[in-house]
C-alpha cells in the first residue's frame, strides 16, 4: 500500500504513515463492531442455555441491542468520586482499552495479511497483553474504595499466576515451530499430523494437553467465568468497575471483550492451524483463509460463553491452586518432555 501511495508522487514517509493509519483503522473499526456483536452473541448463548429468549426487541432479533446500550452509556454523565485520584481514575479505562487494541498489530488474519509481521510477534503479544492488568490495578487504587481495591489485589495475583503457565505453554509451541513469528508458527502446522493430513498442533498428542491448558488459562487472563474473581459481583459488586459510569465503564467492557476475541484468535493460531483448513486437502484451500480463522474463533468464543453460562465461580484458593500447583508443574513438565523429544527426533540427540 505504501508503494501505491508513492505512485501518486507522495514521499515515502507520508506514504508509510497514511498506509499504516489505514491498516490500523481496517483492524480497529471492524474489531469494535465485532465486540458489539459478540456481546449480543454472548447474551443469546447464555439465554439459550438458561432457556430464556435474550435480547429480542431492539432491531430484528435484537441485533441492535448492543448499539442501544452503547448509545445509553454515551449519553450518561461521567461521575468521578470525590475521594478518587482524578487523573488515574480517568486513565485506567483508557489503558485497558488501548492495550486490548495494540496487540492486534501482529495478529495475522491470512498469509501476509498482518499489520506488522515482526519476528518476535509472540513475545510482543505476551508483553502487550500483560499490560492490561495495569488498567485494573490503577482503577482499583484510584477509585479510593474498598471493593475496587480488593479487585486490584486479586487481579495482580491472578494475572501473574496464569501468565507463568501461559509462558511455558508458548515455549512448547515455539520449540515445535522454531520461530516466534506468528505467521511462521501457523505455516509450521501445515500437514503436521497423520501423514500430513491434519493442520494444527492441537492434533499432536504432546501438544494437545498444552492446548487445553492455554484455553483454560486464557479464560483466567481475561477474567471470564469461572475465573471472574476480579469482578465477583456477589461480593465485590463489580470489582474495579464499581465506581465507574458512562463511557469510562464502556471502555472497560470494550477492552474485556477485545481481549476475549484476541484469546480466541490466539487459540486458533497457536494450536489449530489459524487460517489453514483443519484437513490438508487441496479443495479446502479454495475457502478463504480468513474465513477458516473466523470459524475457529467463533467455536472458541462459543466455548467461552458455554463455560460462563454453566460453570460456577471458583473460590480464590481454588484459583491459585489450579494456577500454581497444577498448570505450572504440568506446563514445565511438558517443556522438558517436548524439548527432549525434539532433541532426539529432529536433531538426532545432538546437543
Amino acid at each position: 500500500m505504501t508503494a501505491w501511495f508513492q505512485s501518486f508522487g507522495i514521499t515515502y514517509e507520508w506514504s508509510w504513515l497514511i498506509a499504516t493509519i489505514i491498516g490500523i483503522l481496517v483492524i480497529a473499526l471492524p474489531l469494535m463492531l465485532a465486540v458489539a456483536m459478540i456481546i449480543y452473541a454472548d447474551r443469546k448463548i447464555w439465554a439459550a442455555i438458561a432457556l430464556r429468549r435474550g435480547p429480542n426487541v431492539v432491531g430484528p432479533w435484537g441485533l441492535l441491542q448492543s448499539f442501544a446500550d452503547g448509545l445509553k452509556v454515551f449519553l450518561k454523565e461521567t461521575i468521578i468520586p470525590s475521594g478518587a485520584n482524578r487523573g488515574l481514575f480517568l486513565l485506567a479505562p483508557i489503558v485497558t482499552f488501548t492495550t486490548a487494541l495494540i496487540v492486534w498489530a501482529v495478529i495475522p488474519f491470512d498469509y501476509g495479511v498482518v499489520l506488522a509481521n515482526i519476528n518476535v510477534g509472540l513475545l510482543y503479544v505476551l508483553a502487550a497483553s500483560s499490560l492490561g492488568v495495569y488498567g485494573v490495578i490503577v482503577a482499583g487504587w484510584a477509585s479510593n474504595s474498598k471493593y475496587p481495591f480488593f479487585s486490584a489485589l486479586r487481579a495482580a495475583a491472578q494475572m501473574v499466576s496464569y501468565e507463568v503457565s501461559i509462558g511455558f505453554v508458548l515455549i512448547c509451541v515455539v520449540l515445535y515451530a522454531n520461530s516466534f513469528n506468528l505467521t511462521d508458527i501457523v505455516m509450521a502446522q501445515k500437514g503436521h499430523k497423520l501423514f500430513g493430513l491434519l493442520n494444527g498442533y492441537g492434533f499432536n498428542p504432546l501438544l494437545f494437553p498444552m492446548a487445553i491448558v492455554f484455553l483454560i488459562s486464557s479464560m483466567a487472563e481475561t477474567f471470564r467465568t469461572p475465573f471472574d474473581l476480579v469482578e465477583a459481583e456477589s461480593e465485590l459488586v463489580a470489582g474495579h468497575q464499581t465506581e465507574y459510569s458512562s463511557m469510562s465503564f464502556a471502555l472497560f467492557w470494550l477492552g474485556e471483550y477485545g481481549n476475549v476475541i484476541l484469546m480466541c484468535a490466539l487459540n486458533a493460531l497457536l494450536f489449530w492451524g489459524g487460517w489453514l483448513p483443519p484437513v490438508n486437502w487441496a479443495p479446502l484451500y479454495y475457502v478463504p483463509g480468513i474465513l477458516w480463522l473466523f470459524i475457529k474463533m467463533g467455536i472458541f468464543f462459543f466455548i467461552f460463553s458455554w463455560v460462563k453460562a454453566t460453570v460456577p465461580r471458583y473460590r480464590y484458593d481454588q484459583l491459585m491452586r489450579l494456577g500454581w500447583k497444577i498448570f505450572l508443574p504440568l506446563s514445565l513438565l511438558f517443556v522438558v518432555i517436548i524439548s527432549g523429544w525434539l532433541m532426539f527426533s529432529r536433531y538426532g540427540g545432538a546437543a
